[in-house]
């Protein structure tokens, strides 16, 4: 028999020649990859476990300590503030009373100690399975169960407007520029942040204070909260309290338009 026209005609195996195949490069380059992801994971964790690294701090963690630090800086502050103070008391050449009115405005600017009768309103989130305890209520948001800045503002507001001579938001003083500010239920005052539940320390006459307490109306309309949901909401007589001294900047920061 002849040779076909489509037979080899140099003398070369019959075999059908290779083609190329794309689908082999492509499983060569898969292996290749995870192979590399699989060397970099190792050289990355040097024998630990990558997903539980305490090195990979969560965002809380690296909030709670950026307070932490916040709240040594305003202790270094304070104690520099008082060495200055030391040395410009000892001969600064002013008069007797102009160290007495200077004592004066220190007082009132609140960076100074203060001593007196007090009492402290505790404020705390409702319980997480808290229903409504009332008829005629509806069954609680989630939104419902938790302290808002409007409520602890609430709090400051009446106790300043029951002649509090100082006031203290859990380890803090306030001055004119605080403000009591919260993200979600945490507080950030002053650089710091703080959970539930939170403190108010108030020095003054402790009836007035309780009345100014009694008369707000937005503590009432919290106060429904408290009775309905279960907020927390507590007032305590502390008897004589010293209060610290604000001890973080002074200096007022503001926005300024771009050249």
């Amino acid at each position: 028999m002849s040779n076909s026209a489509d037979s080899p005609q140099d003398g070369s195996s019959p075999a059908r020649e290779r083609r190329f195949r794309p689908v082999r490069v492509l499983t060569v380059a898969v292996f290749a990859l995870a192979g590399l992801i699989f060397f970099t994971s190792f050289n990355t964790a040097k024998g630990t476990n990558i997903r539980t690294d305490t090195s990979l701090l969560k965002l809380s963690d690296l909030i709670q300590e950026r307070s932490r630090k916040n709240g040594e800086l305003d202790q270094s502050n304070g104690s520099l503030r008082h060495e200055v103070e030391s040395f410009a008391e000892r001969d600064d050449g002013s008069s007797k009373a102009q160290d007495e009115k200077l004592a004066g405005l220190e007082k009132s600017a609140g960076t100074q100690k203060l001593k007196g009768e007090a009492i402290t309103v505790t404020l705390n989130d409702a319980p997480p399975d808290a229903t409504a305890k009332l008829p005629g209520y509806p069954e609680p948001q989630p939104d419902y169960l938790v302290i808002h800045q409007q409520d602890l503002q609430a709090v400051v507001n009446a106790l300043w407007q029951g002649g509090a001579k100082g006031i203290k938001v859990m380890d803090q003083r306030l001055i004119s520029t605080s403000a009591v500010r919260c993200v979600g239920n945490t507080l950030i005052l002053q650089g710091r942040v703080y959970s539930p539940p939170y403190k108010i320390t108030a020095i003054g006459d402790p009836d007035k204070l309780n009345k100014a307490l009694s008369a707000s109306t937005a503590i009432q309309n919290y106060m429904v909260y408290v009775n309905v949901y279960g907020l927390g909401w507590k007032v305590t007589q502390d008897g004589t309290v010293t209060l610290p001294g604000y001890s973080g900047t002074v200096d007022l920061h503001y926005a300024q338009p771009v050249e």
